[in-house]
């Protein structure tokens, strides 16, 4: 029983943590080109700090793991790169969005 109460938690402080897509408005698509600040390749998500003409957007990125697997590596979203990102804007937060596409170069990945 005390295990079933430990792996009960566990579980539901993972989904916790783990949010859904909800928040973000997939009726309103955004194109973004700028120049990464700051970049992480980490679990859950990856992630961006992207400076744009307008303002400075954390832009959520997809695992790393599929980041990877299609063609995406740690050292192309590296600070000081010039990307553009598509993707949907938070409904809560005005400077962040997540990300469906990303074009570094000439090459376009699509994250989801």
């Amino acid at each position: 029983m005390k295990y079933l109460a430990a792996f009960t938690f566990m579980v539901s402080v993972s989904a916790f943590a783990h949010h859904g897509w909800s928040e973000y408005d997939s009726g309103s698509t955004l194109q973004l080109t700028g120049q990464i600040e700051d970049s992480g390749y980490s679990h859950p998500h990856g992630f961006l700090r992207l400076k744009t003409a307008e303002k400075s957007w954390l832009v959520v990125l997809a695992p790393p793991t599929r980041m990877e697997n299609r063609g995406l590596s740690q050292e192309m979203i590296k600070p000081g790169s010039s990307v553009t990102v598509v993707g949907y804007p938070n409904r809560n937060k005005p400077e962040e969005m997540r990300a469906e596409r990303i074009i570094v170069g000439s090459k376009t990945t699509e994250l989801r």
